[in-house]
């Protein structure tokens, strides 16, 4: 007795009318591929589950989380490019001026007191 309702969803009927045309080694390669497809996802949901449960276990960072203090490149790993103290001009490499010790006075240019010959700087 047919009520009228389809008891499968829209996709599986349309799947089934799709297989329905083509031959039975397609059927049952395209199902074998389908039911793999399922299996292997399932695997990989719980080898991911196992590797979270075994991180948070050792106190390990988890695989792919942003850790907190390190910045955006560094999951790129050996690709991220290197990171170098600089300040100043030094990003300036053989461009950049000579650095000169210098005294205080010598940040006074033209304002400067001249400096007689019995002086000596210390």
């Amino acid at each position: 007795m047919y009520t009228g309702v389809p008891l499968a969803s829209a996709k599986t009927q349309v799947f089934e009318a799709v297989l329905g045309f083509l031959p039975d080694w397609v059927q049952i390669t395209v199902l074998a591929l389908v039911v793999l497809a399922v299996v292997a996802s399932w695997v990989v949901k719980v080898r991911r589950r196992l590797a979270r449960r075994r991180a948070s276990r050792t106190g390990l960072p988890l695989p792919g989380a942003a850790q907190p203090g390190r910045s955006g490149a560094d999951f790129l790993g050996p690709y991220a490019p290197a990171r170098r103290q600089e300040s100043g001009a030094d990003f300036l490499g053989p461009y950049a001026p000579p650095q000169r010790q210098e005294s205080g006075a010598d940040f006074l240019g033209s304002y400067a007191p001249a400096q007689r010959q019995g002086d000596r700087p210390a």
